[in-house]
């Protein structure tokens, strides 16, 4: 009777100590209130733009959309801006990214167009300022050499932008080298897109490395705009909502009614 009220306190303390202090959030608005806005995802992308490249980002800037962009390094260790880790989809190479330096990406087509992969540095140039980027960097496991060179180059942009992953560990990284930066958790459930139930999916899933992270904002897959997590984070914690990926007139409609930031496509 004993180890079962011992093991009864346990879970008790577990779930307190999740409800308190794991999923919990930093949670604030940005100061600068043109952040929360509707984003393309990738640029505005389509009939014959590839997602990710110049000409996207270029009519999405031409639209007044802040754009939604993917950064990860190459094998010389430039920031590039991509969203897959490896490079098939979007070009037919059968070949991961970080194993081709910045050269051998810009010699790439995207999509079978003129476009090429650009670097986050061309991006910035692009944009230069006329409307928010919404920066996400990618990152499968505790590497986080993307983050300084990333706030190497946003420390010398003048212009609106904040910064999200799916990375818990980048998240920190990256308030430790842009410490004003306003920066997001990304979330789905990872344990139903993976079909796997790990350890680490489970806290995943379960946004139980918020404090760790202590995102100022969720950017979460609208599947799960109803997930305990989210409601916890969003509505207890009153952290905002960015939502992924709107696809439709009315998903937008929705999410707009809701008081969420769209991340669009179409």
């Amino acid at each position: 009777m004993v180890i079962l009220y011992s093991l009864l306190g346990l879970i008790g303390l577990l779930i307190l100590l999740y409800l308190l202090v794991f999923v919990r959030p930093r949670g604030k608005k940005p100061e600068d209130s043109r952040l929360l806005c509707d984003y393309a995802h990738r640029g505005l992308h389509g009939n014959g733009v590839p997602e990710n490249s110049l000409l996207a980002f270029e009519k999405a800037v031409e639209k007044g959309f802040g754009i939604e962009l993917d950064v990860q390094l190459s094998a010389d260790g430039v920031v590039m801006v991509f969203h897959d880790y490896t490079l098939i989809r979007m070009t037919g190479k059968e070949e991961k990214l970080k194993n081709l330096t910045a050269a051998e990406l810009q010699a790439l087509s995207l999509g079978g167009t003129e476009q090429t992969v650009p670097t986050f540095r061309e991006v910035l140039e692009l944009v230069d300022g006329r409307v928010p980027l919404l920066v996400e960097l990618k990152g499968e496991d505790l590497n986080s050499a993307l983050c300084p060179k990333v706030a190497e180059l946003l420390n010398g942009y003048d212009g609106p932008y904040c910064v999200e992953s799916f990375n818990p560990l980048l998240v920190k990284n990256m308030k430790k080298h842009l410490p004003e930066v306003y920066c997001g958790q990304l979330y789905t459930n990872v344990c139903r897109d993976k079909k796997k139930y790990s350890a680490l999916n489970l806290i995943l899933s379960a946004m139980a490395f918020n404090f760790l992270a202590r995102p100022d904002f969720i950017a979460y897959n609208q599947k799960d705009r109803n997930a305990l997590p989210v409601k916890l984070a969003t509505r207890v914690y009153k952290a905002p909502r960015f939502v992924w990926t709107v696809k439709s007139k009315e998903e937008l409609d929705t999410a707009h009614r809701l008081g969420e930031h769209p991340i669009f496509e179409n």
